[in-house]
Protein backbone atom coordinates (compact mmCIF):
# COMPACT_ATOMS: atom_id res chain seq x y z
CA UNK A 1 0.00 0.00 0.00
CA UNK A 2 1.40 3.09 -1.21
CA UNK A 3 2.22 6.39 0.83
CA UNK A 4 -0.72 8.44 2.21
CA UNK A 5 -1.06 12.50 2.02
CA UNK A 6 -0.44 12.68 5.77
CA UNK A 7 2.34 10.28 6.23
CA UNK A 8 3.91 12.22 3.26
CA UNK A 9 3.55 15.10 5.71
CA UNK A 10 5.23 13.61 8.54
CA UNK A 11 7.98 12.06 6.78
CA UNK A 12 9.10 15.45 4.97
CA UNK A 13 8.36 17.25 8.02
CA UNK A 14 6.16 19.60 6.22
CA UNK A 15 2.58 21.00 6.97
CA UNK A 16 -0.12 19.14 5.81
CA UNK A 17 -1.67 21.78 3.99
CA UNK A 18 1.92 22.23 2.63
CA UNK A 19 1.74 19.26 0.53
CA UNK A 20 -1.45 19.22 -0.22
CA UNK A 21 -1.09 22.18 -2.27
CA UNK A 22 2.27 20.97 -3.65
CA UNK A 23 0.42 17.53 -4.85
CA UNK A 24 -2.78 20.03 -6.11
CA UNK A 25 -0.47 22.38 -7.84
CA UNK A 26 -2.06 25.00 -5.93
CA UNK A 27 -0.25 28.22 -5.25
CA UNK A 28 0.78 28.48 -1.59
CA UNK A 29 4.43 26.73 -1.68
CA UNK A 30 7.53 27.29 -3.33
CA UNK A 31 8.84 25.55 -6.31
CA UNK A 32 11.71 23.41 -4.59
CA UNK A 33 9.53 22.60 -1.79
CA UNK A 34 6.60 21.36 -4.53
CA UNK A 35 9.46 19.26 -6.18
CA UNK A 36 10.27 17.92 -3.06
CA UNK A 37 7.05 16.34 -2.28
CA UNK A 38 6.25 14.90 -5.64
CA UNK A 39 9.67 12.94 -6.03
CA UNK A 40 9.42 11.89 -2.19
CA UNK A 41 5.60 10.66 -3.11
CA UNK A 42 6.71 8.69 -6.26
CA UNK A 43 9.52 7.16 -4.27
CA UNK A 44 6.80 6.06 -1.68
CA UNK A 45 4.72 5.21 -4.14
CA UNK A 46 1.51 7.97 -3.69
CA UNK A 47 -1.55 6.91 -5.46
CA UNK A 48 -1.46 9.90 -7.75
CA UNK A 49 -4.50 8.72 -9.71
CA UNK A 50 -6.14 10.10 -6.72
CA UNK A 51 -5.72 13.92 -8.01
CA UNK A 52 -6.44 12.96 -11.34
CA UNK A 53 -9.83 11.89 -10.34
CA UNK A 54 -10.66 14.60 -8.08
CA UNK A 55 -9.19 17.15 -10.52
CA UNK A 56 -11.46 15.86 -13.39
CA UNK A 57 -15.02 15.91 -11.37
CA UNK A 58 -16.72 18.87 -9.95
CA UNK A 59 -15.84 17.28 -6.78
CA UNK A 60 -18.10 17.51 -3.21
CA UNK A 61 -19.03 20.96 -1.49
CA UNK A 62 -19.02 20.38 2.44
CA UNK A 63 -21.50 22.26 4.15
CA UNK A 64 -20.01 22.52 7.80
CA UNK A 65 -21.81 23.61 10.50
CA UNK A 66 -19.56 25.13 13.56
CA UNK A 67 -21.59 24.68 16.93
CA UNK A 68 -19.80 26.59 19.93
CA UNK A 69 -23.22 26.34 22.62
CA UNK A 70 -25.58 25.49 20.26
CA UNK A 71 -28.17 28.32 22.03
CA UNK A 72 -28.31 29.61 18.56
CA UNK A 73 -27.51 27.06 15.83
CA UNK A 74 -29.82 23.99 16.10
CA UNK A 75 -32.52 22.42 14.59
CA UNK A 76 -34.88 25.55 13.15
CA UNK A 77 -36.47 26.77 10.36
CA UNK A 78 -34.05 29.80 10.03
CA UNK A 79 -31.21 26.60 9.33
CA UNK A 80 -33.23 24.63 7.63
CA UNK A 81 -34.10 27.22 5.01
CA UNK A 82 -30.36 28.35 4.71
CA UNK A 83 -29.31 24.64 4.35
CA UNK A 84 -32.32 23.98 1.66
CA UNK A 85 -30.67 26.88 0.04
CA UNK A 86 -27.14 25.92 -0.08
CA UNK A 87 -28.67 22.00 -0.84
CA UNK A 88 -30.41 23.49 -4.17
CA UNK A 89 -27.06 25.66 -5.50
CA UNK A 90 -25.25 22.45 -5.21
CA UNK A 91 -27.40 20.45 -6.91
CA UNK A 92 -27.97 23.18 -10.11
CA UNK A 93 -24.52 23.39 -10.48
CA UNK A 94 -23.74 19.37 -10.29
CA UNK A 95 -21.75 19.17 -7.52
CA UNK A 96 -22.08 17.07 -4.77
CA UNK A 97 -22.97 17.82 -1.02
CA UNK A 98 -21.56 16.84 2.32
CA UNK A 99 -22.96 18.17 5.48
CA UNK A 100 -21.07 17.63 8.64
CA UNK A 101 -21.57 19.32 12.31
CA UNK A 102 -17.92 20.36 14.05
CA UNK A 103 -18.02 21.03 17.33
CA UNK A 104 -15.73 23.30 19.65
CA UNK A 105 -13.82 20.85 21.48
CA UNK A 106 -9.86 21.64 21.92
CA UNK A 107 -9.20 17.87 21.78
CA UNK A 108 -10.55 16.85 18.23
CA UNK A 109 -10.98 20.30 16.12
CA UNK A 110 -7.80 20.15 14.78
CA UNK A 111 -8.44 16.62 13.97
CA UNK A 112 -12.20 17.35 12.71
CA UNK A 113 -10.89 19.69 9.91
CA UNK A 114 -7.25 18.15 9.04
CA UNK A 115 -10.14 14.94 8.25
CA UNK A 116 -11.93 17.49 5.75
CA UNK A 117 -8.49 18.48 3.90
CA UNK A 118 -8.01 14.80 3.17
CA UNK A 119 -11.65 13.92 2.20
CA UNK A 120 -12.78 14.44 -1.44
CA UNK A 121 -13.36 17.99 -0.10
CA UNK A 122 -13.26 20.30 -2.69
CA UNK A 123 -15.03 23.63 -1.24
CA UNK A 124 -16.62 24.50 2.17
CA UNK A 125 -19.43 26.69 2.94
CA UNK A 126 -18.45 27.33 6.46
CA UNK A 127 -21.76 28.04 8.90
CA UNK A 128 -20.19 30.76 11.00
CA UNK A 129 -23.17 32.22 13.25
CA UNK A 130 -21.63 31.14 16.87
CA UNK A 131 -17.86 31.52 15.56
CA UNK A 132 -15.55 34.21 16.50
CA UNK A 133 -12.77 35.41 14.78
CA UNK A 134 -10.53 33.43 16.63
CA UNK A 135 -12.39 30.02 15.91
CA UNK A 136 -12.12 30.90 11.96
CA UNK A 137 -8.42 30.84 11.79
CA UNK A 138 -7.51 27.15 11.31
CA UNK A 139 -9.72 27.38 8.58
CA UNK A 140 -8.20 30.31 6.66
CA UNK A 141 -5.12 27.85 6.70
CA UNK A 142 -7.00 25.38 4.87
CA UNK A 143 -5.72 25.04 1.09
CA UNK A 144 -9.41 24.27 0.56
CA UNK A 145 -11.32 27.83 -0.93
CA UNK A 146 -14.44 28.64 1.56
CA UNK A 147 -17.55 30.91 1.99
CA UNK A 148 -18.00 32.21 5.75
CA UNK A 149 -21.93 31.88 5.97
CA UNK A 150 -24.11 34.54 8.34
CA UNK A 151 -20.96 35.93 9.43
CA UNK A 152 -18.59 38.04 9.03
CA UNK A 153 -15.43 39.44 10.64
CA UNK A 154 -13.66 42.67 10.34
CA UNK A 155 -9.80 41.28 10.84
CA UNK A 156 -9.92 37.96 8.56
CA UNK A 157 -10.36 38.38 4.82
CA UNK A 158 -12.65 36.03 3.15
CA UNK A 159 -15.36 35.43 1.47
CA UNK A 160 -18.69 35.67 3.33
CA UNK A 161 -22.13 36.04 2.43
CA UNK A 162 -24.67 36.93 5.30
CA UNK A 163 -27.68 39.21 6.55
CA UNK A 164 -27.66 42.95 6.32
CA UNK A 165 -28.08 42.95 10.34
CA UNK A 166 -27.99 46.57 10.71
CA UNK A 167 -30.54 47.58 8.32
CA UNK A 168 -33.00 45.18 9.75
CA UNK A 169 -32.85 46.38 13.21
CA UNK A 170 -32.62 49.89 11.91
CA UNK A 171 -36.02 49.30 9.81
CA UNK A 172 -37.89 47.68 12.46
CA UNK A 173 -36.86 49.98 15.32
CA UNK A 174 -38.06 53.19 13.47
CA UNK A 175 -41.13 51.51 12.67
CA UNK A 176 -41.90 51.38 15.91
CA UNK A 177 -41.18 54.86 16.65
CA UNK A 178 -43.40 55.86 14.33
CA UNK A 179 -46.34 54.12 15.18
CA UNK A 180 -46.04 54.59 18.94
CA UNK A 181 -44.41 57.61 19.22
CA UNK A 182 -42.61 56.25 22.08
CA UNK A 183 -38.52 55.47 22.52
CA UNK A 184 -38.30 52.06 22.13
CA UNK A 185 -36.83 49.35 24.71
CA UNK A 186 -34.18 46.37 23.48
CA UNK A 187 -34.86 42.89 24.04
CA UNK A 188 -31.21 41.85 23.85
CA UNK A 189 -29.90 38.34 23.53
CA UNK A 190 -27.73 37.23 26.40
CA UNK A 191 -25.54 35.35 23.86
CA UNK A 192 -23.53 37.47 22.09
CA UNK A 193 -22.33 36.95 18.51
CA UNK A 194 -21.56 38.69 15.72
CA UNK A 195 -25.38 39.04 14.06
CA UNK A 196 -27.20 40.41 16.99
CA UNK A 197 -23.32 43.22 17.48
CA UNK A 198 -25.27 44.21 14.01
CA UNK A 199 -28.56 44.10 15.28
CA UNK A 200 -27.57 46.07 17.86
CA UNK A 201 -25.54 48.67 16.04
CA UNK A 202 -29.15 48.90 14.00
CA UNK A 203 -31.11 49.61 16.83
CA UNK A 204 -28.85 52.32 18.22
CA UNK A 205 -28.64 54.09 14.86
CA UNK A 206 -32.64 54.25 14.85
CA UNK A 207 -33.02 55.59 17.99
CA UNK A 208 -30.01 58.63 17.34
CA UNK A 209 -31.81 59.40 14.13
CA UNK A 210 -34.84 60.05 15.94
CA UNK A 211 -33.44 62.35 18.17
CA UNK A 212 -33.65 60.03 21.64
CA UNK A 213 -30.64 59.58 23.68
CA UNK A 214 -29.20 55.93 23.36
CA UNK A 215 -29.04 55.82 27.35
CA UNK A 216 -32.27 56.01 28.09
CA UNK A 217 -33.43 53.42 26.31
CA UNK A 218 -34.59 50.34 28.45
CA UNK A 219 -32.26 47.15 27.53
CA UNK A 220 -33.23 43.70 29.14
CA UNK A 221 -31.03 40.45 28.03
CA UNK A 222 -33.00 37.46 27.48
CA UNK A 223 -32.08 34.13 26.36
CA UNK A 224 -32.42 33.76 22.67
CA UNK A 225 -35.00 30.72 22.84
CA UNK A 226 -38.29 30.83 23.64
CA UNK A 227 -38.00 28.75 26.89
CA UNK A 228 -35.20 30.76 27.85
CA UNK A 229 -36.75 34.23 26.85
CA UNK A 230 -40.23 33.87 28.15
CA UNK A 231 -38.51 32.43 31.98
CA UNK A 232 -36.26 35.27 32.09
CA UNK A 233 -38.80 37.99 31.09
CA UNK A 234 -41.13 36.35 33.90
CA UNK A 235 -38.34 37.37 36.36
CA UNK A 236 -38.42 40.72 35.13
CA UNK A 237 -42.11 40.93 35.58
CA UNK A 238 -41.80 39.50 39.08
CA UNK A 239 -39.11 41.82 40.19
CA UNK A 240 -41.18 44.88 39.14
CA UNK A 241 -38.40 46.12 36.73
CA UNK A 242 -39.22 49.22 34.57
CA UNK A 243 -40.74 47.81 31.23
CA UNK A 244 -40.80 50.42 27.71
CA UNK A 245 -43.82 50.67 25.86
CA UNK A 246 -42.83 48.98 22.75
CA UNK A 247 -39.43 47.07 22.35
CA UNK A 248 -37.18 45.61 19.39
CA UNK A 249 -36.03 41.91 19.61
CA UNK A 250 -32.90 40.32 18.43
CA UNK A 251 -34.99 37.39 17.51
CA UNK A 252 -38.47 36.12 17.12
CA UNK A 253 -37.68 33.65 19.82
CA UNK A 254 -37.20 36.17 22.27
CA UNK A 255 -39.89 38.30 20.74
CA UNK A 256 -42.31 35.19 20.96
CA UNK A 257 -41.12 34.08 24.87
CA UNK A 258 -41.65 38.22 25.80
CA UNK A 259 -44.98 38.31 24.53
CA UNK A 260 -45.81 35.02 26.38
CA UNK A 261 -44.64 36.02 29.78
CA UNK A 262 -46.10 39.47 28.96
CA UNK A 263 -49.39 38.08 28.23
CA UNK A 264 -49.37 35.97 31.22
CA UNK A 265 -48.82 38.57 33.42
CA UNK A 266 -51.83 41.14 32.28
CA UNK A 267 -49.78 42.83 29.53
CA UNK A 268 -52.33 43.94 26.31
CA UNK A 269 -50.14 43.57 23.08
CA UNK A 270 -50.06 45.61 21.35
CA UNK A 271 -52.21 47.79 23.37
CA UNK A 272 -49.90 48.21 26.38
CA UNK A 273 -46.52 47.04 24.75
CA UNK A 274 -45.57 46.69 21.27
CA UNK A 275 -42.86 43.89 20.10
CA UNK A 276 -41.23 43.83 16.22
CA UNK A 277 -38.94 40.49 16.11
CA UNK A 278 -36.66 39.06 13.66
CA UNK A 279 -36.24 36.47 11.13
CA UNK A 280 -39.73 35.62 9.98
CA UNK A 281 -39.96 32.55 11.71
CA UNK A 282 -42.74 30.52 10.93
CA UNK A 283 -44.13 30.61 14.60
CA UNK A 284 -44.75 34.69 14.27
CA UNK A 285 -47.47 33.84 12.12
CA UNK A 286 -49.27 32.10 14.67
CA UNK A 287 -49.04 33.55 17.85
CA UNK A 288 -51.72 36.11 19.34
CA UNK A 289 -50.49 38.16 18.25
CA UNK A 290 -49.00 37.80 15.31
CA UNK A 291 -45.36 38.86 15.45
CA UNK A 292 -44.11 42.11 13.05
CA UNK A 293 -40.89 41.48 12.53
CA UNK A 294 -37.69 41.67 9.73
CA UNK A 295 -37.92 39.07 6.61
CA UNK A 296 -34.67 37.08 5.68
CA UNK A 297 -34.33 35.69 2.60
CA UNK A 298 -32.67 32.32 3.80
CA UNK A 299 -32.80 30.24 0.87
CA UNK A 300 -31.24 32.63 -1.22
CA UNK A 301 -28.34 33.51 1.38
CA UNK A 302 -27.88 29.42 0.98
CA UNK A 303 -27.82 29.77 -2.90
CA UNK A 304 -26.08 33.04 -2.81
CA UNK A 305 -22.66 31.39 -1.20
CA UNK A 306 -23.02 28.50 -2.98
CA UNK A 307 -22.30 30.59 -6.03
CA UNK A 308 -19.55 32.16 -4.69
CA UNK A 309 -17.77 29.34 -3.63
CA UNK A 310 -18.07 27.77 -7.47
CA UNK A 311 -16.64 30.96 -8.69
CA UNK A 312 -13.60 30.64 -6.08
CA UNK A 313 -13.16 27.13 -7.72
CA UNK A 314 -12.97 28.28 -11.03
CA UNK A 315 -10.91 31.28 -10.38
CA UNK A 316 -8.78 30.88 -7.21
CA UNK A 317 -6.55 33.83 -6.22
CA UNK A 318 -10.15 36.16 -6.49
CA UNK A 319 -10.49 39.11 -3.76
CA UNK A 320 -12.58 38.56 -0.98
CA UNK A 321 -15.77 40.19 -1.31
CA UNK A 322 -18.37 40.34 1.60
CA UNK A 323 -22.10 39.98 0.39
CA UNK A 324 -25.06 41.40 2.40
CA UNK A 325 -28.46 39.84 1.61
CA UNK A 326 -30.95 42.93 2.35
CA UNK A 327 -34.25 42.67 4.74
CA UNK A 328 -37.59 43.72 4.61
CA UNK A 329 -40.47 44.50 7.08
CA UNK A 330 -43.35 42.11 7.78
CA UNK A 331 -45.94 44.30 9.99
CA UNK A 332 -49.04 42.02 11.20
CA UNK A 333 -50.49 43.02 14.62
CA UNK A 334 -48.08 43.28 17.42
CA UNK A 335 -47.44 46.89 16.99
CA UNK A 336 -49.62 49.43 17.62
CA UNK A 337 -51.21 50.69 14.39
Amino acid sequence: MGITAKELAKKLNLSAAAVSMALNNKPGVSTKTRQLVFDTAEKYGYDFGRITEKQSVPGTIYFVIYKKHGTIVGDTPFFSQVSDGVSLGCKNANYKLKSIYIYEDDDTLKKQIEDIQYSDCCGIILLGTEMTAEDLKLFVTLPIPFVLLDAYFETVPCDCVLINNEQGAYLATRYLIQKCKKQPGYLKSSFQISNFSDRASGFYKAIRSSGFSSSKSIVHALSPSVDGAYSDMLELIRNKEELAECYFADNDHIAIGAVKALKENGFRIPEDISIVGFDNLPSSTVIEPSLTTIQVPKQYMGELAVERLIKLLAEPGLSPVKTEVSTSLIKRNSVCR
